[in-house]
């Protein structure tokens, strides 16, 4: 009977090893970096970067070039076209309706930047606040999608730091220059693959302190919600981008700050301020 019990276990060890081995198998993390020829694709394992023959729409072919990721300048994960944004998505934050469509808004392209850039604030902005936050990345054209297919139109997932400037957004007509301002994107520093986005760990830190720690899966509006509603209106595209809300609390951020956005299996998104 012991000797039943232990092979029984023995069994069932086994067979979690193996779950967890074919889990990392399937998360697979991709960068984007400059090099003197413009913009690359590579597949980072560890500190070492596995350069792509050309993009990730479809994933392209290794070279057979490595190269150190310390060597790099590394690149928002996407060229993307759009960039979109739902706001008010976790209850410690600010809650909406679940029963409602998604609160949505737009930043533009150029405010990306990646990670280990300067976040250089414009000289009159006086209350810029950071929030971290899970990033959505389109992996193929949708349009009028279901819920319950999104799931293969979402390649992978990023970290970002929705910055935004209080007084301005509720100064203006719209939230552009609040949340769209050059360098008010910051996402990186990969884009992994393999991912379930509604449970994953996001943490922020200030200097080192925490000051964000939540769990998607407090999201009152899903990626499946979200990535549907917006197929609805436009056309997503390969590469484009959808931050989904911040939680907790946010507050400003001073010269020389640091701010890291920590989403587990992602890894961290780390921008230092600058004027």
């Amino acid at each position: 009977m012991v000797f039943s019990q232990i092979r029984f276990l023995f069994i069932l060890l086994v067979l979690m090893l193996f779950a967890a081995n074919i889990s990392r198998a399937e998360t697979i993390s991709y960068v984007r970096y400059q090099t003197e020829a413009g913009p690359r694709f590579g597949i980072l394992n560890g500190d070492q970067i596995a350069e792509l023959s050309a993009g990730l729409f479809p994933v392209s072919e290794k070279t057979g070039k490595r190269i150190s990721v310390e060597e790099v300048r590394l690149l928002p994960p996407t060229d993307a076209r759009k960039v979109f944004a739902v706001g008010m998505n976790f209850a410690s934050h600010i809650a909406s309706s679940s029963s409602q469509p998604p609160p949505l808004f737009l930043k533009l392209p150029s405010s990306l930047i990646g990670s280990g850039e300067e976040i250089v604030l414009p000289k009159d902005a006086s209350n810029v606040h950071f929030e971290g936050e899970l990033v959505l990345i389109i992996g193929k054209r949708a349009k009028n999608i279901s819920e319950e297919d999104v799931e293969d139109y979402i390649f992978g997932l990023t970290a970002g730091n929705d910055l935004s400037e209080r007084n301005w957004q509720g100064q203006d007509l719209q939230w552009m220059r609040a949340k769209a301002s050059d360098g008010f994107g910051p996402v990186g520093p990969v884009l992994v693959t393999g991912l379930d986005p509604n449970n994953l760990l996001l943490t922020t830190r200030l200097n080192g302190e925490i000051v964000q720690q939540e769990n998607t899966q407090n999201m009152i509006h899903k990626p499946a919600k979200v990535v549907s509603y917006l197929s609805r209106y436009f056309t997503l595209e390969p590469g484009d981008m959808i931050f989904m809300g911040t939680p907790g609390r946010t507050k400003s951020l001073k010269d020389s700050d640091v701010i890291e956005v920590t989403i587990e299996g992602i890894g961290t998104l780390s921008n230092r301020v600058s004027r």
